[in-house]
């Protein structure tokens, strides 16, 4: 597996970007130089996140998230902790 994460992920499984062993692996993400641990999706080269808008919930039990454009730097967190 590369160490390098996808440009584009997501948390939900019924999503086309969902990829459960890069999840397992775990994956950190800088959001404008602040660590995130809340990010449903992320894409790299278009510059966005969807985070969750509080503790609100859609009709079918999903969160309601909100997309926020910025810098965006993804990791790997196992080889963060190797350096």
């Amino acid at each position: 597996m590369s160490d390098t994460p996808p440009d584009r992920l997501a948390v939900n499984p019924k999503s086309p970007f969902y990829d459960a062993a890069i999840l397992e692996r775990g994956v950190g993400i800088r959001f404008k130089g602040e660590e995130r641990h809340n990010v449903e999706e992320y894409c790299i080269s278009e510059g966005w996140v969807r985070l969750p808008f509080g503790k609100t919930l859609d009709r079918r039990g999903n969160a309601i998230t909100m997309k926020v454009s910025g810098e965006v730097i993804a990791y790997f967190l196992d080889t963060a902790e190797k350096k």
